[in-house]
């Protein structure tokens, strides 16, 4: 479990130059469209499309856009028929990695996933070969500095958690898939602020990266999750709390660069000579 949520850290921070340049919001809209195709409109009868459409207005998505994904996945409306797939690979240090992917088009998904795995001195593997080492679980993350512990394992264990455990400065609160909205709502009511809560794959075991090799990992994790066909990654990667933090400060810089640079048109108008 070790470091994974500094990866929901790194995917929070990380959100807002990811929604600036419309990425976050594709990949919503893909995820929006795929639950009601498969599961139906009805937000109260389709858990995963009530869960696509909560973690679409965490992200402050406008409602019409919500909407036409939907639409367009119950046909109402024409739309992109997007396949899904699940591929597996090694790392650097053969760390796994699994991920899913949304697609329009199979061949340029596996052409791009394949290259970001060579770039980065991995390799893209048979199915199943890591799926085995990851289980499903609902997984919850709050900072310890918003409420103690106490508290947090009260609330959680009463709704329906498995465990509630220490990492770093978080706390973990890890659910069966079928118990994450029940405990999730109990987590809200109690008024404990959430940096990360979704339906995910955590390893059984992590492997251990440092120097060279966890560089390498960080960068196909970063370039994996840029990537427009795949939706999420996983890996159980146990890589240096001081990498972590210079690749979410690199990345924060990022963010203001994104905040202070003007857009084109806003440019021309106002700024060129």
């Amino acid at each position: 479990m070790a470091g994974h949520s500094k990866w929901a850290n790194i995917k929070h921070r990380k959100g807002a130059a990811d929604a600036r340049r419309g990425k976050i919001f594709t990949k919503l809209i893909k995820e929006i469209t795929v639950a009601a195709r498969m599961g139906g409109g009805d937000i109260n009868a389709n858990p995963r499309l009530r869960a696509a459409v909560n973690a679409a207005k965490v992200e402050n998505m406008p409602k019409d856009n919500m909407e036409r994904a939907i639409a367009k996945g119950t046909g109402d409306l024409e739309g992109v028929n997007y396949e899904e797939n699940t591929y597996e690979g090694y790392g650097p240090g053969g760390a796994a990695v699994l991920l899913e992917s949304l697609t329009d088009n199979k061949n340029r998904a596996v052409s791009e996933i394949r290259h970001c795995f060579s770039k980065c001195g991995g390799n893209l593997g048979a199915g199943g070969c890591v799926a085995w080492m990851f289980d499903k679980k609902g997984y919850v993350v709050v900072e310890r500095s918003a409420v103690d512990e106490e508290t947090l394992m009260e609330t959680a264990l009463e709704a329906g958690a498995e465990d509630v455990r220490e990492d770093g400065s978080n706390f973990e609160v890890i659910t069966a898939p079928e118990d994450f909205e029940a405990v999730k709502e109990a987590i809200d009511a109690a008024g404990i602020p959430c940096i990360d809560a979704e339906v995910t794959m955590l390893p059984q075991n992590t492997t251990s990266l440092e120097g060279k090799q966890a560089e390498q990992m960080i960068r196909l994790m970063d370039m994996l999750d840029n990537c427009d066909d795949v939706q999420k990654v996983y890996t159980n990667a146990d890589i240096p709390d001081d990498m972590i933090d210079a690749y979410i400060e690199l990345k924060m810089e990022e963010v203001e660069r994104f905040e202070m640079t003007p857009h084109p048109v806003e440019f021309d108008m106002y700024y060129s000579v």
